[in-house]
Protein backbone atom coordinates (compact mmCIF):
# COMPACT_ATOMS: atom_id res chain seq x y z
CA UNK A 1 0.00 0.00 0.00
CA UNK A 2 1.60 3.62 -1.03
CA UNK A 3 0.09 6.40 1.82
CA UNK A 4 -0.99 8.15 -1.71
CA UNK A 5 -3.76 5.37 -1.76
CA UNK A 6 -5.59 6.59 1.46
CA UNK A 7 -8.18 9.28 1.15
CA UNK A 8 -7.46 12.60 1.40
CA UNK A 9 -10.85 13.59 2.53
CA UNK A 10 -11.39 16.02 -0.55
CA UNK A 11 -13.45 19.26 -0.22
CA UNK A 12 -17.60 19.74 -0.89
CA UNK A 13 -17.11 19.98 -4.40
CA UNK A 14 -14.44 17.44 -5.46
CA UNK A 15 -17.22 14.36 -6.23
CA UNK A 16 -19.51 17.32 -8.35
CA UNK A 17 -16.49 18.64 -10.15
CA UNK A 18 -15.02 15.03 -10.85
CA UNK A 19 -18.94 14.11 -12.47
CA UNK A 20 -18.47 17.16 -14.92
CA UNK A 21 -14.53 15.67 -16.26
CA UNK A 22 -16.63 12.80 -17.31
CA UNK A 23 -19.58 14.49 -18.83
CA UNK A 24 -16.86 17.16 -20.78
CA UNK A 25 -14.64 14.79 -21.69
CA UNK A 26 -11.70 16.75 -19.58
CA UNK A 27 -8.59 15.08 -19.24
CA UNK A 28 -6.81 17.88 -17.84
CA UNK A 29 -7.98 18.17 -13.94
CA UNK A 30 -5.27 17.79 -11.41
CA UNK A 31 -5.76 14.65 -9.16
CA UNK A 32 -6.73 14.49 -5.10
CA UNK A 33 -2.54 13.95 -4.74
CA UNK A 34 -1.83 17.47 -6.18
CA UNK A 35 -4.97 19.13 -4.48
CA UNK A 36 -4.05 17.67 -1.29
CA UNK A 37 -0.60 19.19 -1.60
CA UNK A 38 -1.36 22.93 -2.26
CA UNK A 39 -4.27 22.82 0.51
CA UNK A 40 -1.40 22.22 2.86
CA UNK A 41 1.02 24.92 1.19
CA UNK A 42 -1.86 27.48 1.23
CA UNK A 43 -2.51 26.52 4.58
CA UNK A 44 0.70 27.22 5.88
CA UNK A 45 0.42 31.23 4.67
CA UNK A 46 -2.97 32.36 6.61
CA UNK A 47 -3.74 36.28 5.90
CA UNK A 48 -2.18 34.61 2.07
CA UNK A 49 -2.54 36.11 -1.01
CA UNK A 50 -2.29 33.42 -3.89
CA UNK A 51 -2.61 32.85 -7.46
CA UNK A 52 -3.82 29.92 -9.67
CA UNK A 53 -3.30 30.29 -13.50
CA UNK A 54 -5.21 28.03 -15.11
CA UNK A 55 -8.55 27.47 -13.50
CA UNK A 56 -9.06 24.71 -15.58
CA UNK A 57 -12.42 22.92 -14.46
CA UNK A 58 -11.52 23.91 -10.77
CA UNK A 59 -10.10 21.08 -9.14
CA UNK A 60 -7.31 22.15 -7.83
CA UNK A 61 -9.02 25.55 -6.64
CA UNK A 62 -11.51 23.72 -4.39
CA UNK A 63 -8.70 22.35 -2.26
CA UNK A 64 -7.05 25.54 -2.36
CA UNK A 65 -9.75 27.36 -1.47
CA UNK A 66 -10.21 24.44 1.89
CA UNK A 67 -7.63 25.14 2.95
CA UNK A 68 -7.43 29.05 3.26
CA UNK A 69 -8.62 30.68 6.12
CA UNK A 70 -10.72 33.93 5.70
CA UNK A 71 -8.45 36.38 5.81
CA UNK A 72 -7.04 35.15 2.64
CA UNK A 73 -7.63 35.35 -1.26
CA UNK A 74 -7.10 33.80 -4.18
CA UNK A 75 -6.43 35.00 -8.21
CA UNK A 76 -7.75 32.14 -10.57
CA UNK A 77 -7.17 32.87 -14.41
CA UNK A 78 -8.66 30.20 -16.91
CA UNK A 79 -9.17 31.94 -20.59
CA UNK A 80 -12.08 28.97 -21.02
CA UNK A 81 -15.18 30.69 -20.66
CA UNK A 82 -16.93 27.45 -20.21
CA UNK A 83 -15.10 26.18 -17.79
CA UNK A 84 -14.97 29.85 -16.10
CA UNK A 85 -18.38 29.90 -15.64
CA UNK A 86 -18.90 26.39 -14.52
CA UNK A 87 -16.29 27.21 -11.81
CA UNK A 88 -17.70 30.14 -10.99
CA UNK A 89 -21.51 28.45 -10.02
CA UNK A 90 -19.83 26.54 -7.81
CA UNK A 91 -17.60 29.34 -6.12
CA UNK A 92 -19.74 32.14 -6.56
CA UNK A 93 -20.81 32.85 -2.85
CA UNK A 94 -16.98 32.58 -1.78
CA UNK A 95 -15.52 36.36 -1.56
CA UNK A 96 -12.28 35.07 -0.91
CA UNK A 97 -11.98 33.89 -4.88
CA UNK A 98 -11.49 36.64 -7.86
CA UNK A 99 -12.20 34.59 -10.93
CA UNK A 100 -10.58 35.59 -14.63
CA UNK A 101 -11.83 34.76 -17.66
CA UNK A 102 -8.72 36.14 -19.78
CA UNK A 103 -5.73 34.65 -21.76
CA UNK A 104 -2.56 34.00 -18.47
CA UNK A 105 0.16 35.94 -20.84
CA UNK A 106 -1.94 39.22 -21.32
CA UNK A 107 -3.14 38.96 -17.25
CA UNK A 108 0.71 38.34 -15.98
CA UNK A 109 1.69 41.12 -18.33
CA UNK A 110 -1.27 43.75 -17.37
CA UNK A 111 -1.03 42.98 -13.41
CA UNK A 112 0.14 45.54 -10.95
CA UNK A 113 -1.30 44.53 -7.41
CA UNK A 114 0.41 42.87 -4.70
CA UNK A 115 2.97 40.10 -4.90
CA UNK A 116 1.71 36.03 -4.02
CA UNK A 117 2.70 33.87 -1.18
CA UNK A 118 1.90 30.77 -3.69
CA UNK A 119 1.63 30.91 -7.45
CA UNK A 120 0.26 27.42 -9.04
CA UNK A 121 1.13 27.43 -12.22
CA UNK A 122 -1.24 24.74 -14.37
CA UNK A 123 -0.90 25.79 -17.70
CA UNK A 124 1.50 27.11 -20.44
CA UNK A 125 1.68 31.26 -19.28
CA UNK A 126 3.56 31.36 -16.21
CA UNK A 127 4.96 27.47 -16.58
CA UNK A 128 6.43 27.58 -20.23
CA UNK A 129 6.38 31.38 -21.25
CA UNK A 130 6.41 34.21 -19.11
CA UNK A 131 8.38 32.16 -15.83
CA UNK A 132 9.97 35.02 -14.97
CA UNK A 133 7.54 37.73 -14.97
CA UNK A 134 5.96 35.12 -12.85
CA UNK A 135 8.50 33.97 -10.36
CA UNK A 136 8.81 38.70 -9.95
CA UNK A 137 5.36 38.09 -8.51
CA UNK A 138 6.19 35.86 -5.77
CA UNK A 139 7.26 36.74 -2.49
CA UNK A 140 10.23 36.00 -0.70
CA UNK A 141 9.57 32.73 1.19
CA UNK A 142 6.50 32.27 -1.32
CA UNK A 143 5.94 28.90 -3.28
CA UNK A 144 5.91 28.54 -7.02
CA UNK A 145 4.38 25.07 -8.08
CA UNK A 146 3.96 23.01 -10.87
CA UNK A 147 2.51 19.42 -11.98
CA UNK A 148 2.31 17.41 -14.62
CA UNK A 149 6.36 17.45 -14.95
CA UNK A 150 5.86 13.38 -15.46
CA UNK A 151 5.11 11.85 -18.90
CA UNK A 152 1.78 12.43 -19.53
CA UNK A 153 -0.54 10.64 -21.97
CA UNK A 154 -2.22 13.84 -23.29
CA UNK A 155 1.53 15.27 -24.10
CA UNK A 156 1.61 16.69 -27.47
CA UNK A 157 4.99 15.67 -29.50
CA UNK A 158 7.87 17.21 -28.22
CA UNK A 159 6.78 18.48 -24.82
CA UNK A 160 8.63 16.25 -22.86
CA UNK A 161 12.27 18.21 -23.84
CA UNK A 162 9.77 21.26 -22.73
CA UNK A 163 9.65 19.63 -19.03
CA UNK A 164 13.07 18.21 -18.59
CA UNK A 165 14.41 21.54 -19.62
CA UNK A 166 12.14 23.64 -17.22
CA UNK A 167 12.93 21.32 -14.81
CA UNK A 168 16.77 21.78 -15.31
CA UNK A 169 15.96 25.91 -15.13
CA UNK A 170 13.73 25.92 -11.70
CA UNK A 171 16.20 23.52 -10.43
CA UNK A 172 19.36 26.24 -11.08
CA UNK A 173 17.80 29.05 -10.80
CA UNK A 174 19.58 31.86 -8.52
CA UNK A 175 16.43 33.19 -6.63
CA UNK A 176 14.75 29.59 -5.95
CA UNK A 177 15.32 26.34 -3.93
CA UNK A 178 13.57 23.53 -5.96
CA UNK A 179 12.77 20.48 -4.40
CA UNK A 180 11.10 17.80 -7.19
CA UNK A 181 8.52 14.91 -6.03
CA UNK A 182 7.51 11.37 -8.09
CA UNK A 183 4.10 12.68 -6.31
CA UNK A 184 0.93 12.86 -8.11
CA UNK A 185 2.14 13.78 -12.17
CA UNK A 186 5.18 14.54 -11.19
CA UNK A 187 5.30 18.11 -8.76
CA UNK A 188 8.06 20.54 -8.36
CA UNK A 189 7.77 23.27 -5.70
CA UNK A 190 10.18 26.27 -5.63
CA UNK A 191 10.89 28.85 -2.92
CA UNK A 192 11.83 32.50 -3.42
CA UNK A 193 14.69 32.89 -1.60
CA UNK A 194 15.11 35.86 0.62
CA UNK A 195 17.97 37.79 -0.94
CA UNK A 196 19.85 40.77 1.04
Amino acid sequence: MKLQDLNSNPPPAWDQIMVKCQEMGFDMASDEEAGSLLRALVASKPGGHFLELGTGIGASLCWMLQGMDHESDIISVENDAQLVGFVHSLFEKDPRLTLICEDGEKWLESYSGAPFDLIFADTWPGKYFCLEETLELLKPGGFYVIDDMLPQSNWPDGHQEKATQLVKLLNGHDQLFATKLDWSTGVMISTKKFIP
